[in-house]
């Protein structure tokens, strides 16, 4: 094994910080919906707006590092291993099979994360942003020329985004407990480096 410098400086801060607005938007959110009583409605709805801008600032220069950097290679979709990494989630990790696919420099995803995190980039955040942004300029829908939605399917959208947002949150929390150990991922994500085997580590 050799340890490999995996995740750079700005990756982990982006990484935190979507999880940490990830998080705050959800409990804001559901307090505006559903009224927890964790925060009165106008505190809610004051940060739910704060944490939204917060999380589309992150996203502007997310996006801006994954295309200077290169990073935004790691997210081409490959059928490789695609059914072997299928049927490792559903079978071979409740028998200690061995992982089909290992990390590497320049292909830290393996094929289901590169389709979800895919997914995630062009279709979900996406998602949840436009429906918010349509939301909140929701007096100017006809100066912008905004026709045939309502305000019910941009809420109804906003919502359902936010729901599958969570689910992969937890999702994730989970399959990073299936790394070499229930923590090491983990720790990669906090520090940066990670063991991977010889081979992988040149690659």
């Amino acid at each position: 094994m050799k340890r490999v410098y995996l995740y750079k400086r700005f990756e982990r801060f982006w990484h935190w910080c979507q999880a940490l607005l990830v998080i705050l938007l959800a409990l804001t959110g559901f307090d505006i919906h559903y009224s927890l009583g964790i925060f009165d409605f106008e505190r809610a709805v004051m940060m739910h707006r704060g944490l939204a801008w917060a999380f589309i600032v992150l996203m502007v220069f997310a996006v801006f590092w994954h295309f200077t950097t290169g990073e935004w290679k790691q997210y081409i979709p490959t059928r490789k291993f695609l059914a072997a990494m299928v049927q490792f989630y559903l079978l071979g990790i409740f028998k200690n099979a061995p992982h089909p696919v290992h990390k590497t420099q320049l292909s830290k995803l393996n094929p289901l994360q590169r389709l979800a995190y895919l997914g995630l980039k062009i279709i979900l955040i996406p998602g949840v942003v436009l429906s918010g942004l349509l939301y909140y300029f929701y007096n100017h829908w006809e100066e912008m020329g905004v026709q045939g939605i309502t305000m019910g399917h941009i809420a109804f959208v906003h919502t359902l985004c936010g729901y599958i947002l969570l689910a992969f949150m937890f999702g994730h929390i989970y399959l990073t407990t299936t790394g070499q150990s229930p923590l090491s991922n983990l720790k990669a994500m906090i520090t940066g480096w990670e063991e991977l085997s010889e081979d992988s580590a040149i690659n």
